[in-house]
């Protein structure tokens, strides 16, 4: 497997990581067999968080006997200083270790989140007071808003950023410049674009052959998946031309109906996060995670069904988006 440092952590990671969004549907064992599989083939960063149901869980069962080849990564949406703490403490027990290798503020969206984060009641001082103590190595920050992150590496308070990257959301390349600059880790998500993407192993060179990037982390639950995958980060080759015209079909084919989560949409009138709709319905149609989808979209304070079909969305869309067609397909999925 090609390692790479994980910015100014200095961990040596394995390019292809362990996604752990869907193990979640896993039964223990089966869980226990996908990590020591890909643990085998050269896998050595397992990312998860809070919020992924048994995920934690399932991956302190996987790792049981040999913590010392896993760098642990997990995330939180707390943003103050007592439920940060308690999250911690709660993860240590998930995973059945000391130590968490990275813990990250998920999915921060605005600069007021970042700035909560940051105040002295703030979460952002559990996590320092947790790596003082020896229960947390690095931390780290993920959003899917790069301006948010853009404010974030300015700092010096994060190792690593996570952001979604892949052949069709490709906004955040400035952002891994800088971030490379700053010597900060760049872990991308979403590499196939939560399924959109069906050639697996070009989406996942097309990620590596950015050298910003540090880490990239497909989700796995399957024994063909976990193969496929580590033979990428085994044989990496950088794109030639064929793949190239091949990524540009792509590219293409997609743009007629895909959500690039850019943001240009927004703010809607009704308040809709219009591109959160659309990465649940993601979950929900792509990922095989129908109970946990409607359930997180359930906990979202305005969705898709508010929409008035006023088309002032559709208007910014800067890739003409059929946008209130594609909400009226998540109230279907999500709410029918």
């Amino acid at each position: 497997m090609e390692i790479r440092k994980l910015g100014r952590s200095n961990l040596q990671v394995g390019v292809i990581g362990f996604g752990g969004i869907p193990i979640q549907r896993l039964e223990e064992e089966d869980a226990k067999k996908i990590i020591a599989l890909a643990g085998k083939e050269g896998v050595n960063f397992i990312d998860s968080a809070r919020g992924y149901g048994e995920s934690e869980r399932l991956i302190g069962k996987g790792i049981e006997g040999n913590r010392d080849h896993w760098i642990i990564a997990t995330k939180t949406m707390s943003r103050d200083y007592e439920a940060m703490k308690r999250d911690i403490e709660i993860s240590l027990t998930n995973f059945g270790v000391d130590t968490i290798d990275l813990y990250q503020f998920h999915l921060v969206k605005t600069k007021e989140q970042l700035d909560q984060i940051l105040a002295p009641d703030g979460a952002y001082r559990a996590l320092k007071e947790a790596q003082e103590a020896g229960k947390v190595r690095e931390i780290g920050i993920t959003s899917h808003n790069v301006e948010v992150l853009e404010l974030a590496v300015e700092t010096d308070y994060f190792s690593t950023i996570q952001f979604p990257y892949n052949i069709v959301e490709r906004q955040g390349e400035d952002l891994f410049r800088r971030a490379a600059e700053r010597d900060i880790g760049v872990i991308i998500m979403k590499p196939l674009a939560g399924g959109a993407l069906d050639n697996g192993s070009l989406a996942l060179r097309f990620v590596l052959d950015n050298p910003n990037i540090s880490v990239v982390i497909p989700g796995m639950d399957k024994i063909e998946e976990i193969y496929e995958n580590a033979n990428v980060g085994k044989t990496f080759s950088p794109l030639v031309e064929a793949d190239r015209v091949r990524i540009n079909e792509i590219t293409k084919q997609l743009g007629t109906s895909f959500c690039r989560r850019c943001g240009y949409c927004l703010p809607c009138p009704q308040s809709i996060d219009i591109p959160t709709q659309f990465l649940m319905e993601g979950y929900y149609s792509r990922y095989e995670l129908q109970d946990w989808a409607i359930e997180r979209y359930g906990g979202l304070p305005v969705k898709a069904s508010n929409c008035v079909h006023c088309g002032i969305c559709e208007s910014k869309c800067p890739y003409n988006l059929p946008i209130r067609e594609m909400l009226k397909n998540v109230v279907e999925k999500l709410e029918g």
